[in-house]
């Protein structure tokens, strides 16, 4: 991938909702919560004001309706400014 974020912006992998199935009734991708977590795989310069404090690889929350959705070489990611973004994980 070839993407640089500009600025405070952040691009986030989302972790993948998890399969549920109440006694073998499967739903739809619809209906399934939206994951709140994910991977950090790129990551801007930061601003003067706010300087960039995630780093590629770290695992992330963040709001429900954060971001903007994107889809590069078929795969999913959001792209959001680094104060969406709640906590690190671990």
């Amino acid at each position: 991938m070839n993407i640089k974020p500009l600025f405070d912006r952040v691009l986030i992998e989302p972790t993948p909702a998890e399969e549920v199935t109440l006694g073998g009734i499967i739903i739809p991708d619809t209906a399934k919560e939206k994951p709140l977590k994910g991977k950090v795989v790129a990551v801007g310069e930061g601003t003067k004001d706010e300087p960039m404090v995630l780093a590629v690889g770290q695992e992330v929350l963040y709001g429900k309706f954060a971001g903007t959705e994107l889809e590069l070489d078929g795969t999913k990611y959001l792209m959001m400014r680094q104060g969406d973004v709640l906590a690190v994980i671990g």
